[in-house]
């Protein structure tokens, strides 16, 4: 009984990595005309815009909800540390809560976008439904400015998000979970491959020698 128990979980524990490890591949992008491009076209794009805000042409900027925001924070700490991209999320609590309790909480973003955007800057928006008000509404706010934007979005495949970026990756699970997770996938992806990762070097993963201790000394 306990051995068909364990068996059954293990199943359901492949089922459930299986479905995950698929759906980055499964992405859809497409660009600004709803025509879909391959992964392979996107990431040299991707890349030279990188590039470029690293010599000075413009930063990035991050926006999204709950998990979501949780990636855009943990993206642009990224961007800008090891990437040396110049990037920010715009998730700061005093500024959240003041805009919401003055304007609303559905332009929060927006404007940020409309303080710190420049023509040239890009907004990364990031939203598993890809209906979130706030998310569409800082869209509209980088366009204004003149950003360049890249979407991220899942559920469903007619959401709002997905019409509105000069790229758009779309998530083809139903699953909040699996969503938020290939989103941070997906990004990290665009830059450790920016910043010259392959499988045979790795990026992170140096060999480091342990030291033989001596005897009798601590």
């Amino acid at each position: 009984m306990r051995s068909n128990s364990v068996a059954a979980m293990q199943a359901k524990i492949g089922d459930y990595f299986g479905e995950l490890a698929r759906l980055p591949e499964q992405t859809v992008v497409t660009d600004a005309q709803g025509e879909e491009i391959s992964m392979a076209d996107l990431f040299p794009i991707m890349i030279e815009q990188f590039a470029g805000f690293r010599e000075g042409d413009g930063k990035m900027m991050f926006v999204g909800n709950g998990a979501s925001a949780s990636i855009a924070s943990h993206m642009a700490l990224d961007f800008s540390k090891n990437g040396k991209v110049p990037a920010l999320a715009f998730n700061d609590a005093a500024a959240l809560t003041a805009l919401s309790n003055d304007e609303g909480y559905d332009q929060v973003f927006a404007k940020q976008i409309e303080y710190f955007g420049a023509q040239g800057d890009m907004l990364v928006a990031i939203s598993s439904s890809g209906n979130s008000d706030n998310i569409v509404k800082a869209v509209r706010a980088a366009r204004a400015k003149g950003c360049s934007v890249l979407t991220f979005s899942g559920l469903g495949a007619d959401n709002k998000l997905r019409q509105m970026g000069d790229y758009n990756l779309y998530v083809p699970s139903g699953e909040y979970g699996f969503v938020e997770v290939v989103h941070g996938g997906l990004i990290h992806a665009l830059l450790d491959i920016f910043m010259g990762w392959s499988a045979q070097s790795g990026l992170w993963n140096k060999s480091v020698e342990t030291p033989v201790k001596e005897r009798g000394v601590a």
